[in-house]
């Protein structure tokens, strides 16, 4: 449905308040919002509804204005309550950001106008459904998004490419596109962008630069300068990113019965699900339990990378392997099956320093398992997360540490079968957890810094903000709970490893 069909609707009452030229873009769904900056929750293409709450100042009106724009959103509809008609500031914006801007009056419910626009979503007009259609029909026919492409080259004589961030060709035509333009991508300090690749110009546009990160885009790349552009064909370049935005979407399998069955897999062997239930998970989710896997993990220190962005960048880098990956607790973390390839963890490492230029300040931090069966992913997921702890600390734009450089000790826990690794932690541990859950006490705690300190009875006490002598009473129960002695070094190192365990 298109902006203009809002003022066919009379049982709404709308009224045009600015934006005439702008009445053909398209209403996709309707939101309602009265936060200042909503960019966050928004995708494109909405009608934003506004009791104009957020309003404190006539300053806030180009602050709401200017995220709605960035998000691309179809228009604004303001209500009346609360100050009768539209305030200029408000008017003001949205002139400035092209916002096409509606009245809603007084009499008239948010409610209301969200079931008829709703309704008329539904339904359609047909020429609006004709358009949307035909955009779809040329996504899903056969080709997909190389038909969509092939569409441009034939009508407008320019090769167009789709890359994704590692540099791979997801959709376009032969010639293939030189690799100096692939790699340029995410060393471009801002897109769209333009380079010359011998004697020839390309033109470099992020598919969704204000909603994704640079290193989990997708990106559009044009022959030809788009500076020598004509309006009508940049439009036909926001249109294509936008199709292309639904495609990369598509990919996206957190949805799909998949991706959830391998984000439940991974949750179950993060958390302490005894081994015969992660087999079964596995089975489900298609991994075979006498294939070799390797485990990755990875995140990233700002906002500027989101969980879910990693957990797009480990597929994409393991692409055509069928990965299963999830997130938790902001950590990505992905399962990938070696078959013959030996040398697949130093491919994913070279992988992971390439994406460097596109991190944009963000530093990310990988960790990489050794190899091993089934029965040993657990053990294969706490390496290539205490891997990528070791990672994190050498505090560089990209680390990436893998299992050949691990401490010892990491690499014996790995190999333990599951149930023995288990029993081995419940035993020295859980007498502890249980009295620190009934008692709200400390011991587990106290345990871990007991054992960082080496033993020292006054450095713990001083970390812990406790005297010594309540440390001794601490120390004293851990002993008399588990049995164990703690000036004795076998001691030490059995809940040394079984604290490793957790």
């Amino acid at each position: 449905m298109r902006l203009r069909s809002l003022l066919d609707m009379t049982e709404i009452g709308l009224e045009l308040v600015t934006g005439a030229d702008e009445l053909d873009r398209f209403v996709r769904w309707v939101v309602t919002t009265d936060m200042l900056d909503p960019s966050r929750y928004l995708s494109g293409g909405e009608l934003v509804l506004t009791g104009m709450q957020w309003r404190r100042a006539p300053s806030d009106s180009d602050t709401f204005v200017a995220a709605l724009s960035k998000a691309r959103v179809a228009g604004l509809a303001a209500g009346d309550a609360k100050y009768g008609e539209t305030p200029e500031d408000i008017v003001k914006a949205c002139e400035r950001h092209r916002i096409p801007l509606f009245r809603v009056p007084e009499q008239v419910a948010f409610a209301t106008v969200i079931e008829h626009v709703n309704r008329n979503l539904s339904t359609g007009r047909a020429a609006d459904l004709t358009a949307i259609l035909d955009r779809h029909r040329q996504l899903v026919s056969g080709g997909g998004l190389d038909s969509v492409l092939d569409l441009i080259h034939r009508n407008l004589g320019t090769h167009t490419w789709v890359v994704s961030s590692t540099g791979r060709v997801v959709a376009g035509p032969v010639p293939e596109l030189p690799d100096s333009v692939r790699t340029a991508i995410l060393g471009s300090a801002r897109l769209p962008a333009v380079i010359t690749h011998e004697g020839t110009a390309y033109s470099l546009f992020a598919v969704d630069a204000d909603g994704t990160s640079r290193v989990a885009d997708w990106f559009l790349v044009f022959e030809g300068s788009h500076r020598e552009w004509s309006e009508e064909r940049r439009a036909l370049a926001g249109e294509l990113a936008a199709v292309v935005s639904l495609e990369r979407a598509r990919h996206d399998d957190r949805q799909s019965a998949e991706g959830r069955l391998a984000q439940e897999l991974v949750e179950l062997i993060v958390s302490d699900a005894k081994p015969s239930e992660i087999v079964s998970r596995l089975e489900l989710t298609g991994l075979r339990l006498a294939d070799q896997y390797l485990a990755v993990a990875a995140t990233a220190d700002s906002g500027t990378v989101r969980p879910g962005e990693l957990r797009a960048v480990l597929r994409e880098i393991l692409y055509g392997r069928s990965p299963a990956a999830g997130v938790v607790d902001g950590e990505a973390i992905a399962l990938v099956a070696l078959g013959d390839d030996i040398g697949l963890d130093d491919r994913i490492h070279r992988a992971i320093e390439a994406l460097e230029p596109g991190l944009q300040g963000a530093r990310l931090s990988v960790g990489i398992s050794g190899a091993v069966d089934g029965e040993g992913l657990r053990g294969a997921v706490e390496e290539a997360r205490y891997a990528r702890r070791m990672a994190a600390e050498r505090r560089q734009p990209t680390s990436v540490v893998r299992h050949d450089e691990l401490a010892t000790h990491m690499l014996l826990l790995a190999s333990v079968p599951d149930e023995v690794r288990r029993m081995f932690r419940v035993r020295l541990l859980d007498p502890l957890s249980s009295y620190d859950k009934d008692n709200r006490a400390d011991l587990v705690h106290t345990l871990e810094a007991f054992l960082e300190q080496s033993g020292s009875w006054s450095k713990c006490a001083e970390i812990l903000h406790v005297h010594v002598n309540t440390l001794r009473y601490r120390v004293q129960r851990i002993e008399e709970l588990t049995g164990r002695d703690l000036s004795r070094l076998e001691d030490r190192v059995d809940f040394f490893l079984a604290l490793a365990l957790r």
